[in-house]
């Protein structure tokens, strides 16, 4: 049983380290007044700053939430730590050796655990960081960072290091440090082999993930040689300590530049955040293996304060995938109160690779702010339909207006408005500018406001959708014998098993047209993990990282069944995916015609004429839509 830490350690470890100089690690802090500091509170989701905390008394409270304590307090809640836990890592980074009561101190034992995963995760590092930089075999890793214009200041500045491919080497190393199979174990570094655990990663260049307080507590681990039958990058598994969807590589070396220049450049890969920074853009961050999300937000939010001038700007690659990440990136625009924009390299190349053709002051313009992200949104958008038809007009009309109702400035909204209406070539631009105001007004009636974090991101608006989306159903209970699920789960096991047969079209369904709980939330796992289109690439990673995005167990099995369940056809071809595709896409369209009769219904008997107006014009190409499906099928996809 561990020993309980001495009260008078604990104390020195209080007074040791300056809550202000704790809190400053999570997030921006800045003058309040009367001694105070200020930010956004990690605790709960805010626009405005109520959490304070005061250097001199050694304690945080926010007004918001009611969270407080002192800096023992806010390192438990913000970490997830036990009492002692948090004061081992204060302790370790004040210098101060702790004693223990009730046995004395044997930290081998006594240590909590997240505490000996941090530490395991800091010796690996080190490790790894040595092979690279003395061990033969790493020859072909340093070669692969040279290629991409590495050296070696480079790899030691950001901890990239090799491991062996031998079978037990890291795992080894670790015992004789005294860590436990279970730990190595529950660490991600190893896992179980046939004889006892072995190395996770083998023969692979490893990056360093690191909190937003400098603690390594997973990797990014990239193949380098063709007899590795992994994928191309494999990262630590979710563990105690790393959760993929909220970390940031990089996020600890650009958090003091993001919180200054109040700007965050987001780029797609490691090598991509060493570009930038070596290339002087030292605000580079980038996802771990998974699409840039809500919890990524919120680490940066409270980095940028959501003051008016703060910027995001998102560096993707110009093909087809990068412009898809790019519209997902769009969906969660909302949750900032900063400027998003877009940066698209010429040529379709990354960072690294703009590094290497053109120097560092092309990677410094690329991240210069140019395009709005919505602005490229909505060009994407528009570009799908034909704008020679009344019919296409008003569907990329229907698609478009929500985007621009989302703008945050209103002068800027009014103004891409009038943009939108020549660029579909409307010549009663105020009917557009209507529209768009009325989409605004409706949204923040319900409660979503401008940028306001409590909108939900669920997708590309659909051809036939207008107006704020409404909630995902939650749908009757999951039974074969209802038809619309049997076909929901053939859609599904189409896009898993014969991805190439569906892509690009079922990556441009929304969430909502999966009426069953448990396939949209398969639906939307597929979605982070690249799409089906990424299926096409490669069939095996794909598996793997719609697995991996699931986010619970259940999930998880609902897509392992999917994936492995026969398809109901013998004959499994494009004219059968198309006609899966065509039956759950006029289902969609059915519903939303249901819910337009209603509105139509009440319009009718003394509503405002211009609404009915809009209304009517949406269930006209609604029908056209429809009819459309019925004569061409995939075709009007």
């Amino acid at each position: 049983m561990a020993g309980r830490i001495n009260d008078e350690d604990v104390k020195a470890v209080r007074d040791a380290v300056p809550i202000d100089a704790v809190v400053s690690e999570y997030l921006q802090l800045r003058n309040a007044g009367g001694g105070n500091l200020k930010g956004l509170c990690p605790f709960h989701d805010e626009k405005s700053p109520s959490f304070q905390v005061s250097p001199s008394k050694g304690l945080f409270h926010c007004f918001g939430c009611q969270e407080g304590g002192d800096t023992l307090t806010f390192v438990m809640k913000v970490d997830h730590l036990s009492f002692s836990e948090a004061v081992e890592r204060l302790a370790a980074q004040a210098g101060i050796t702790l004693r223990y009561e009730e046995g004395g101190y044997n930290p081998a034992h006594q240590r909590g655990e997240r505490i000996r995963l941090v530490e395991a995760h800091k010796i690996a590092a080190q490790w790894y960081a040595e092979q690279l930089a003395t061990g033969p075999e790493a020859e072909t890793g340093r070669v692969f960072l040279a290629e991409r214009g590495f050296d070696q200041a480079a790899a030691v500045h950001f901890g990239v290091g090799y491991s062996p491919q031998g079978w037990d080497h890291l795992t080894r190393y670790l015992r004789g440090k005294g860590f436990t199979d279970k730990e190595l174990i529950l660490s991600g570094l190893s896992q179980e082999g046939r004889r006892g655990p072995i190395d996770r990663f083998r023969g692979r260049l490893m990056w360093p993930i690191r909190d937003i307080g400098g603690e390594v507590v997973g990797f990014g681990a990239r193949k380098l040689y063709e007899a590795d039958n992994g994928p191309k990058y494999l990262n630590t598994p979710d563990t105690a300590i790393y959760k993929k969807s909220q970390v940031l590589y990089g996020i600890d070396l650009a958090k003091q530049h993001i919180a200054k220049t109040s700007r965050a450049v987001v780029v797609e890969g490691y090598t991509d955040v060493m570009a930038c920074h070596l290339a002087g853009v030292t605000t580079a961050i980038a996802t771990c293996g998974t699409a840039f999300g809500g919890d990524h937000i919120k680490i940066l939010r409270r980095l940028l304060m959501d003051n008016g001038s703060a910027r995001v700007i998102f560096t993707f690659d110009g093909d087809a995938a990068g412009q898809k990440a790019a519209l997902r990136a769009f969906e969660d625009d909302q949750k900032f109160a900063a400027e998003t924009y877009i940066a698209i390299a010429p040529d379709g190349m990354d960072p690294c690779e703009l590094r290497l053709a053109k120097g560092d002051d092309a990677v410094a313009d690329l991240a210069e702010p140019r395009t709005p992200l919505f602005e490229f949104a909505l060009r994407q958008i528009v570009a799908r339909y034909d704008l020679n038809t009344p019919a296409g007009r008003a569907a990329a009309l229907d698609e478009a207006a929500p985007i621009v109702a989302r703008i945050k400035n209103s002068g800027a909204q009014h103004e891409v408005a009038v943009e939108l209406a020549g660029m579909l070539g409307i010549l009663d631009t105020q009917f557009v500018v209507k529209r768009v105001a009325q989409l605004a007004r409706w949204a923040r009636e319900r409660g979503g406001g401008r940028g306001g974090p409590q909108q939900q991101s669920r997708g590309p608006q659909q051809p036939w959708e207008t107006g704020p989306r409404a909630a995902a159903p939650s749908g009757p209970a999951l039974t074969l014998r209802n038809p619309v699920h049997a076909a929901e789960r053939e859609l599904l096991k189409l896009a898993l098993q014969r991805p190439e047969l569906v892509s690009p079209a079922f990556d441009a369904y929304g969430a909502d047209e999966f009426t069953a709980p448990p396939y949209t939330a398969v639906h939307r796992a597929i979605a982070e993990a690249g799409g089906a289109e990424y299926g096409v690439q490669d069939a095996q990673e794909y598996l793997i990282r719609v697995r991996e995005a699931a986010p619970d167990d259940a999930v998880r099995a609902m897509v392992t069944e999917l994936a492995v369940e026969p398809i109901l056809r013998r004959t499994v071809d494009e004219t059968y995916a198309g006609t899966v595709l065509v039956q759950i896409r006029r289902r969609a369209v059915e519903r939303r015609v249901r819910d337009i009769q209603s509105q139509l219904t009440r319009l009718s008997t003394g509503g405002d004429p211009a609404e009915l107006a809009a209304v009517q014009n949406e269930m006209w190409v609604l029908q056209q839509y429809d009819q459309a499906l019925r004569e061409r099928g995939a075709e009007a996809l």
